[in-house]
């Protein structure tokens, strides 16, 4: 009787991850050829993506690019500040993170630098940014639909995408 459960179980699992697996292929497929429409330029499009104490900033991508090909970065903020730069805790008005997963255009240059992060025991590209323009206040998933987001560590990462052969795949089945 135990073995028939498990079994069930095991099929019910199975079922799940499949449709969770194709529905966030179909969705990345969707989302990857309206990221092959961007009009290309020299500027970047950015994610911003916040864990409290943590010093980077979130993902850079060139237009055009997957989030696949996306860059954890440090900001440079000696020309601009990043927009949501305010008081930080433990400052009773802290407004720092407050645009978590807005999207951004991002124009500026890497420094070539790197940068430590020490919360995340991390060394980050650094980037020197010159303007940001709110793309997408709004803009949904950064990785996969299915990503769960955590304050607590660094979640999210573009490693978590299905590799394009499994989404291939699993978009073959019926």
């Amino acid at each position: 009787m135990n073995r028939k459960i498990i079994i069930a179980l095991v099929a019910c699992m199975a079922l799940t991850q499949c449709h969770s697996l194709r529905s966030d292929c179909e969705a990345l497929q969707a989302r990857e050829a309206e990221i092959a429409k961007e009009q290309k330029g020299a500027y970047f499009v950015g994610r911003r993506y916040y864990v409290p104490l943590c010093r980077f900033w979130g993902y850079l991508r060139e237009p055009g690019q997957s989030w696949r090909t996306a860059r954890l970065v440090m900001m440079d903020e000696s020309l601009v500040h990043t927009p949501d730069r305010g008081p930080e805790e433990p400052l009773p008005d802290a407004t720092f993170g407050t645009d978590q997963n807005v999207e951004y255009i991002v124009k500026g240059t890497f420094t070539g630098e790197n940068a430590y992060d020490p919360s995340t025991d991390q060394v980050l590209p650094l980037f020197r940014a010159t303007s940001y323009e709110v793309r997408n206040r709004k803009p949904g998933f950064l990785f996969v639909p299915s990503e769960e987001y955590s304050e607590q560590y660094v979640s999210l990462r573009p490693v978590i995408m299905p590799k394009q052969e499994v989404c291939e795949q699993a978009l073959a089945k019926p």
